[in-house]
Order: structure tokens, then sequence, then C-alpha cells
């Protein structure tokens, strides 16, 4: 039997049609809602038919045990085929579900179950927290005896560098006790939109492609500028400190024994594809080719640390359908992915502490509060705790600690930042890693002083977390401060920064001069000489969160002043162009520029 477990805010099915096997149901059945579930998409196999008693009991056990850490208030038991290509007889799988949902009551366990054969529209809610998304494959053999108490990972606060349980640190309101919160799974989800849903669409940046598979986007020019801009960013970034920028596939064969191991690891939230004598995945990042060019690369000690760094367009993680939603979790997503090669751990701690500043400095540029948590095995952190205190004092505020009990992936340490949503829920950014397993995997080497061939350590970086979810955060940023201030983008990747309206129509080719001599100077500009009223064209230069706002009329043909309406403050403002170009430029010094991908005047435009 295969079993996927959701903790879940919420499960709504709905029946559509019954197969042949579709047992009898009342009409009450066929519509199902529960809240605060633990949710067994379960699929019944042809091995489970020698035992099924076994089977279900070894299950029951199973979704017992798994109830009492997440702390669901009910279980719903939902057949789902798609689990298994090697599914039972309906007769033996109606059976067993009906075994499990009367065991679990006779535990007093609040139980309900989907029907079965029947196909249902279904709507669940994940909570997202470590424990609520887990598969297990569960067998008629009789389940080993366990130990007392399974170990799990350990929480604490990093405050003034002193380590704090979760309990006795003080918290104050803000994205830290959210952040805390969430990572403990203890935020209630009220299982809301996020606002940067609207907002991309709203703003003509992306929606949703119904002609692909889900959390696809496609993209228009407004959003594939900004994303452009991010890109040039993230490569100016890297490159300055010495990253080498390198392109590679987005598919790998599975025969492969080092990238199978390594795949193996992401479970089983993968793109498969087969052809006639290939077993192949899409990429979940940049790992594979950037260590198969580092393992055919001669390296030597002279060389190290090593930067090798790809833009991932796009990356492939088989998310499950419920979790995804607008720009926060995709099935396809924009990574830049940096990775480090140091000769050993005390390199690559030095070369990490390096990269939380990077990832700090991308907050500041980006003006989106990060919050940290610092992630290390209890091996790791025992003989490198004055490192961790170290590292996590360069955030400079509170930082939430995970111990892991052991390694459970190819990192040892890790340092994660976060983003928080409108909803109080974690957006994944940057994150910096200490990989120990890779090296010796793919076979990477390099010559040391004594001319000996050594494994090397490898840092992952994303300097940004995936291109979508930078914009995501930025979004969902406008959406919490909303009441405090006009929402608005980073002037640099505003799409249009400066907004030109003639106030008639013998104004305008002042106006579309005015345009072209700021365009001349690195400034995207468009002018708005539509048949509508200035009031209103001034309303729709605010809903496109446009910076800065040039009415334009006689007064200003005849002089060299400018009445500009500047947004961040609400104030009108008298410029000339070269004030009024040293404002843009004020806002965006150091940061790249691309010009505007749509026509000038905005009767030209699509509207999409």
């Amino acid at each position: 039997m295969r079993i996927l477990l959701i903790h879940s805010d919420y499960l709504k099915y709905k029946t559509k049609s019954k197969t042949k096997i579709a047992e009898k149901i009342d009409d009450e059945n066929k519509i199902g809602e529960f809240k605060e579930a633990l949710v067994v998409f379960t699929a019944v196999e042809k091995e489970d038919e020698e035992n099924p008693d076994g089977v279900v009991e070894n299950a029951v056990s199973e979704v017992k045990d798994v109830l009492s850490k997440v702390g669901a208030k009910n279980v719903v038991v939902y057949p789902y085929a798609h689990l298994s290509s090697s599914l039972s007889s309906p007769d033996v799988a109606k059976e067993v579900l009906q075994k499990m949902e009367s065991r679990l009551g006779e535990m007093d366990i609040p139980v309900a179950r989907a029907p079965f054969g029947w196909y249902k529209a279904f709507e669940v809610s994940c909570k997202g927290h470590p424990l609520s998304e887990l598969s297990r494959t569960i067998t008629a053999e009789p389940k080993k005896e366990e130990k007392v108490e399974e170990e799990k990972s350990k929480f604490y606060v990093i405050a003034d560098g002193k380590i704090l349980s979760t309990e006795e640190f003080k918290y104050e309101e803000g994205d830290f006790k959210k952040l805390v919160a969430n990572e403990l799974g203890k935020m209630e989800s009220t299982g809301e939109e996020p606002p940067h849903v609207r907002l991309m669409r709203e703003k003509s940046l992306a929606d949703y492609e119904p002609s692909a598979d889900v959390g696809h986007l496609r993209w228009y020019p407004k959003g594939r500028l900004i994303r452009d801009l991010l890109a040039d960013y993230v490569y100016n970034l890297v490159t300055e400190r010495g990253a080498m920028p390198v392109e590679t596939p987005i598919m790998y064969d599975l025969a492969d024994k080092a990238i199978n191991v390594h795949a193996a690891k992401f479970g089983e939230r993968q793109y498969r594809l087969s052809t006639k004598s290939k077993n192949l995945m899409l990429r979940y990042a940049c790992c594979f080719g950037a260590f198969r060019i580092l393992a055919d690369s001669f390296l030597t000690w002279k060389n190290l640390p090593v930067g090798m760094y790809e833009l991932s367009t796009y990356s492939f993680r088989l998310e499950k359908k419920g979790e995804v939603v607008g720009l926060k979790r995709l099935r396809g997503f924009t990574m830049p992915d940096l990775h480090t090669v140091c000769r050993d751990m005390e390199h690559a701690m030095e070369e990490f502490n390096d990269q939380i500043d990077m990832c700090k400095r991308t907050g500041v540029d980006l003006g989106v509060n990060y919050e940290v948590i610092m992630r290390a095995t209890t091996d790791f952190f025992q003989e490198n705790r004055d490192w961790v205190l170290e590292a996590v004092a360069k955030i400079g505020k509170p930082v939430l600690l995970e111990i892991l009990p052991k390694r459970k992936h190819y990192w040892i340490a890790k340092m994660d930042f976060a983003a928080i949503d409108y909803l109080g829920r974690p957006i994944e950014n940057p994150t910096v890693q200490i990989d120990v397993e890779s090296g010796e995997r793919f076979g990477i080497t390099y010559m040391n002083q004594e001319e000996k061939e050594v494994n090397p350590i490898i840092l992952h970086c994303s300097p940004t977390g995936s291109v979508e979810r930078v914009i995501c955060s930025l979004l969902e940023k406008t959406a919490v401060e909303m009441d405090e201030k006009p929402p608005m983008l980073p002037v640099w990747l505003t799409p249009t920064q400066v907004r030109i309206i003639p106030i008639a129509e013998r104004h305008a080719d002042f106006a579309l001069k005015l345009a072209s001599d700021l365009k001349a100077q690195n400034v995207r500009v468009d002018v708005d000489e539509m048949h509508e009223t200035v009031g209103k064209k001034i309303r729709n230069a605010g809903k496109d969160w446009v910076p800065y706002v040039v009415v334009v009329g006689d007064k200003e043909i005849e002089g060299n002043q400018l009445t500009v309406n500047v947004r961040k403050t609400g104030e009108k403002v008298s410029m000339d162009i070269d004030e009024l170009v040293s404002s843009v430029h004020g806002e965006t010094a150091g940061m790249p520029f691309r010009n505007l991908p749509l026509p000038v005047k905005l009767s030209k435009r699509v509207h999409f």
C-alpha cells in the first residue's frame, strides 16, 4: 500500500461521475468538507491481497502515529489510485479502505472516508510545516520494535549570542514570531489566497497558463522585464565576486549512478520522462550540470575557491497540485544557482560567512525583510558551536536554530532566509548550504599542496531564491504596507518609471519629445495621450504604481520647470528635466537597467 499523508487546513471534494466499480453512496456522501484534517491518500496494491488485514493494521498504526504528532482534529481516508501502478482488485481495495475507516473509528478517532470508484473534484490546503506532507509504503510485515521516542529536530532561538528555548525567548509582534510559529507548526491558516496572485494579474505581470501543467506561468512584457532585471542583478552580484557563468541541460539520464543517488534524496517530487532507451528526469536545480563540469575540470588548491553560476530557466519540481499557488510555489521556476568549490571545512565556513553577507545585501537592495533559520546536524553543531554563533551574529537580530539529530541530506549546515507574506507565511528566499557528499559522489577533485587528489567541500547558494519568489515577496510586501504608504516596487524594477500626461492634444508633441530625452538618459518612460480626463490619467498612473508622474501643459512648454507627482512621498515637486533624471537615477544607482518593452504611447498598447 502507498499512502500520502497531508496535514491540511481543509479538504473539500465533490463527486462528478461514477465508474463501473463505484460503491453505492447516499447523496450526503457525494460532497464532503473537512477542516484541520489529516488526509490519507491511499492506493491499495496487488501485493496487499496476500494479507489485507496485516496491511490495514500497519496502515492504521502509521496514521495514528502521524496524527499524534501533527495534532489534526480528524482523519479522512481518500482513495487515490495514482500513487501506484500496481493496484489490487477493486473488491480488495474497497475492503481495505472500509476496514481502515472502521479500525480508526474503534480507536475513538474521528474519521471519514471519501467514496471509492467515483471521479471527484477536490481541493486541499496543506499547512506547510515539516510534518505536513509525508509519504509511506505500507506492507503486511510485522513492524520492528521502535524506539520509545523518535529522534527529531530541536529548535532554539539565538539572540545576543545566547541560545534560548523557543518557549523562554520573549517575542515581539512581527515577522520573526510568525516565522517561528510556522516552523513549529503552530500557525493556523485562514485558507485565503495570497494577495500577490491578484496583483500579478491586475498589474499584467503573469498568469496561469491553462494549456500547460499546473504550476507553470505565462509572463507578460512587464513581468518579463522584472524577471530579466532580477536575472541581471544576480548575474552582476555573483560575477563581481568571481563566479563563472555557465549553462547546462535541463534533463539528465538516471542511468548515471551519481545523478540517480542525488535525485533519490529529493524524493517523489521529480518530473520523469522516458525515451525508448533512457529514463530521464528534469532538473530541480543546477547541481547536476555544474557538478559534471567540475568533475571534468582540472582544479588545484591555487584555483580555489571556484564559483560556478547558472540561472536555471527552468528548474522543475513536481509539487503537490493542491500546494501550487501563484508565484510562491510552482512546478517550473527560475533559480539563480551558485556552487562554490572549497578546499576543506574551514575554507567552506569562511566562504559561507561571505555568502551570508551577499544574501543579506539582496534583502537591502530589494527592500525586503528577511527572517533567518540556521540549520545544522547535531555533530556539526557540537564541533562548530562558536562558528555557528559567529555566523548567526552577522544577521544582527534573533535567528531560529534547528538542530537535526543526524544528516538526512547532502548538507550538514545551512542558513535559510525567508520573507513573510501578508498571511503570515514564510516565502523561502536566499539559502546557503554546506554540501559534504557531492564532491565524492560526482568525482570532483582538486590537487592539494601535497599533489594529492582530494574531494572538496561544496557550497550551494541562491543569493535571492527563485526569481518568482522574489517577485512574490515584493508584491506581498506591498499588500502588508498598503495602509501605511502607497504600494510600489523598487524604482529600478518598476516597468514605467516616469509617465508623462499631456493636458490637451496640442501638448502631445512636447510630451513625446520630453519622453525621448528621458529615454536617452536611461529612464523608462511612457506617454498617456489617451482621450481621457487628466484626473483619470493620474488615477491610472497610480494603478500602475508609476513612481513619477509629470503633467505637461502650456506652462511646461513655455518654461523649463516640470510639476512632478512623486508617488513615494505623495508630494508635488517642481523640477527641471535634469533634476528629474537625477532623482530617478538616485533611486536606481548601482542597479541594472533595461529599456521599456512596450510602446511609449499608451494608445498603442495591447491589453492582456
